[in-house]
């Protein structure tokens, strides 16, 4: 299964390790340090298209069981709560 993330963009379920809100997110000044190095290394995608994103998405990109720290990050339009709120209709609609 997808979950659209916005502006045409689908990531694959099993692939979300975890969904954050920005504004909460980045109070600790350790967030804000992760995402500064992920964005230096290439592993930070601004799928918001330069508008003001409302979320992250940590994603696992290992291409196997024994790859260890392979990740992905993901700003989005949309909020954290709707992501979550899609992720739980996809379940839903998995189980019918």
């Amino acid at each position: 299964m997808f979950l659209h993330i916005g502006n045409g963009v689908s990531v694959r379920q099993r692939d979300i390790i975890g969904i954050f809100d920005l504004d909460t997110a980045t109070v600790s000044a350790e967030t804000k340090r992760f995402l500064r190095s992920s964005e230096k290394k290439g592993l930070l995608e601004d799928v918001a298209n330069g508008e003001i994103p409302r979320s992250f998405l940590l994603l696992d990109q290992k291409k196997d069981s024994s790859e260890k720290g392979s990740y992905q990050l993901k700003l989005s339009l949309i909020s954290s709560a709707a992501l979550k709120l899609r992720l739980l209709r996809l379940s839903e609609d998995a189980d019918e």
